[in-house]
């Protein structure tokens, strides 16, 4: 990839010296274009796209490293979602048509074999027989099937054209299966094909056995058809036809059945409603209090500053909510408590989130101001003549935005992926909503779209702020 840029870059830069042949001696458009191609590939343009390939590259690399946790999470700990979703009792068509959508059958990473329900399997760990099989002269004991001179039967489902499918056994003893014998005194696993024109299996023993389990599988097309791949099909996936290529493909609710990518969609518009002003309010609250107690220090002003943060920042999120909720819109009614329609079912729940939020960011600016206030540039600002306004919102503002900046992006994700507090409590259809829902009803499709999303979002506002540090100090180079 590299090398190709290297290439294209080359090939721009000879354009460009034929350029300037050209239109050196020219006026209007071509000094417009001759100046615009110089600014393009001059050394600093160089070192922006040598950081934009790094930093890039660092991402991919992180949203790589997220997609294997979720996928551990929600594929392997997790485990099969089918008898969660469907209850008791489903029938093995369902099953195995709810696995093959999720892709739960397929392999965890690698395999030409995927888990079939054609023949149900057996797992006598439970002290139970399976559905739609037939014990003769055998007992379950302790999480064994003990057979003596006995079989166990086992009828098909349903049948699976164009596949194979094979039966593998944990057993110790003296089998006999399909006419073939297989005889161990420790326990071991076996595995046989079974006919695509079986239709009762019977596993049998002459003498004695015992059976820990039996599970059936069915072939495959490609050994890369896995669960793990998958995984990554769902971020970004190719297809013959137009648009080629598409990105969050999480398939449906488990719950509602409907798209997830419609759900997101639908519920980050509430999310940003309600997150967007809290931003702000609390970016621009925090900032003009922090400058007022720095500017005071030691003075009344600022301690009472202090102390209503720290106060704030003791006080639980939902001390607040249930305070709002309760005096200000159930005993004085000035604003409703739940629903979603217009702009004043968002104004408590905005109110609240700006001043649940305050004390903390006015304590950090605070920090951040006193820090700059002893600085050179701005008793040099004062001995210049400038105003109180220029020196404190020009220069104090302009070098402390830094760490403001740095702050901002560690909120600035939720506001795409909703407050659960807020939207839980008050009613609000957004992405944090529909996540407590997912949680309540186990949808671990969405959830694990959530998760994702979030991440997402972390890394390329991370990547945009890293950005934004030259813009806000020009000492900042983007080239180390």
């Amino acid at each position: 990839m590299f090398i190709y840029i290297h290439k294209i870059r080359n090939c721009l830069r000879l354009y460009r010296n034929n350029l300037i042949k050209t239109v050196c001696s020219g006026k209007g458009i071509g000094k417009v274009v001759l100046a615009g191609y110089t600014y393009l590939f001059n050394k600093e343009a160089g070192n922006l796209l040598k950081y934009l390939i790094r930093r890039s590259a660092y991402s991919v690399l992180i949203i790589l490293g997220v997609m294997i946790v979720t996928f551990v999470l929600f594929r392997v700990a997790a485990g099969d979602p089918a008898a969660a979703i469907l209850g008791k009792n489903p029938s093995p068509e369902e099953v195995e048509q709810l696995r093959e959508e999720l892709g739960s059958n397929r392999p965890l990473f690698w395999g030409w074999w995927r888990s079939t329900e054609c023949f149900s399997g057996a797992d006598f760990s439970t002290g139970q027989a399976p559905p739609r099989t037939k014990i003769s002269n055998g007992k379950i004991k302790d999480g064994i099937l003990l057979l003596d001179n006995g079989s166990i039967e086992f009828k098909r489902n349903f049948a699976v054209p164009g596949s194979r499918t094979k039966a593998i056994v944990r057993y110790r003893g003296q089998l006999k299966i399909s006419g073939k014998e297989f005889n161990s005194p420790e326990w071991q696993s076996a595995d046989f094909i079974i006919s695509r024109k079986t239709v009762n299996l019977v596993i049998g023993t002459p003498g004695s056995a015992e059976i820990r389990y039996l599970r059936f599988e069915r072939s495959q097309s490609s050994p890369l058809n896995s669960q793990l791949a998958a995984s990554f099909g769902e971020l970004v996936s190719f297809s013959p036809d137009f648009p080629y290529i598409s990105f969050l493909n999480f398939g449906r609710s488990l719950t509602t059945r409907e798209p997830v990518r419609q759900v997101l969609w639908r519920g980050i518009w509430p999310s940003l409603c309600l997150m967007l002003p809290i931003f702000f309010g609390e970016l621009i609250i925090g900032i003009v209090l922090a400058m007022l107690s720095a500017t005071c220090r030691d003075s009344w002003i600022d301690r009472a500053i202090v102390i209503a943060s720290v106060a704030g920042m003791s006080i639980s999120y939902l001390v607040f909510i249930i305070f709002g909720q309760w005096y200000l819109g159930y005993y004085y009614n000035l604003f409703p408590v739940w629903g979603w329609g217009d702009v004043r079912h968002l104004l408590l729940p905005v109110m609240i989130g700006i001043i649940s939020g305050l004390g903390g960011g006015i304590r950090f600016y605070r920090t951040v101001f006193i820090n700059e206030l002893n600085r050179e540039y701005l008793r040099t600002a004062r001995a210049k003549g400038c105003n109180k306004a220029s020196v404190y919102f020009k220069h104090l503002l302009r070098n402390a935005a830094i760490p403001i900046i740095a702050r901002s992006t560690t909120v600035l994700p939720f506001l795409f992926t909703g407050s659960l507090l807020l939207e839980t409590f008050f009613g609000i259809p957004g992405l944090g909503y529909a996540g407590i829902n997912a949680l309540h009803n186990a949808d671990l499709q969405l959830l694990k779209a959530l998760v994702i999303l979030g991440a997402l979002m972390f890394v390329v506002i991370n990547l945009l702020a890293d950005f934004s540090y030259a813009w806000a100090d020009p000492r900042i180079r983007l080239n180390r």
